[in-house]
């Protein structure tokens, strides 16, 4: 039985809810990631007794399941967008500004399918807006291989927040105090390329970056689905 197929126990002296107890549990990994949930520390902050909480949520993984399905209900879309591409680049963006509010999002984004009503909701909007246009594997194929990158590229974006906050360094600051070293190493010869990247490439924010990534990867998926079978 999942834990949205279980009943909630009847309410006593301090109103509990799986409502109340998810949203204590956001609020704390807001605030420290996921290392900073436990039920003792949901229960404290509702100023209940934690055993009370087992009669909602059986462990810490039924937790993790619940705040996941809340958050996807940011990310599912307000309206159904026009057409498949739409819809893919909709969830992506909500996803990453999702993942922004929620840092400890990133942890969880590539694991196991959300069975909550929000998650499977999510997933439907997705599949349905490339209903028709492929084979059902194709359209599957298609969802993952969007998904792998906004999954990859916003757990990338978060860990260099982290690596920021962790070291007290922008990423400017960090590229200054490794720059002569880079600038040893450069000079050495071994890297072409990458001096090259250095010294020529062009320098853009996180959301650009993956805004431009995704627009290719979409490329790349409306040319599958224009193939003919094979």
């Amino acid at each position: 039985m999942t834990v949205w197929d279980r009943p909630e126990p009847p309410t006593r002296p301090v109103p509990l809810d799986r409502e109340r107890i998810v949203s204590a549990a956001i609020a704390l990994a807001d605030e420290g990631g996921l290392e900073a949930v436990s039920l003792r520390k949901v229960a404290a902050r509702l100023d209940a007794g934690p055993m009370r909480l087992y009669g909602y949520i059986s462990a810490k993984e039924e937790l993790f399941d619940l705040m996941m399905d809340e958050v996807n209900a940011e990310i599912l879309p307000e309206e159904r967008p026009a057409d498949w591409r739409e819809a893919l680049r909709v969830l992506a963006h909500r996803t990453r500004r999702a993942a922004l509010r929620h840092e400890w999002l990133a942890d969880l984004l590539g694991g196991r399918p959300s069975l909550g009503p929000n998650g499977l909701a999510v997933a439907e909007a997705t599949l349905s807006a490339l209903d028709g246009l492929a084979d059902i594997d194709t359209v599957m194929r298609a969802v993952e291989t969007v998904s792998a990158y906004f999954t990859g590229a916003i757990r990338r974006e978060i860990a260099n927040l982290r690596a920021e906050r962790a070291t007290g360094l922008s990423k400017r600051d960090w590229q200054r105090a490794s720059g002569p070293y880079m600038t040893r190493m450069l000079a050495t010869g071994r890297f072409p390329a990458l001096t090259k990247a250095v010294y020529d490439g062009t320098e853009v924010d996180a959301e650009e970056s993956f805004a431009t990534g995704l627009e290719w990867v979409l490329d790349a998926v409306a040319a599958q689905l224009g193939r003919p079978p094979a």
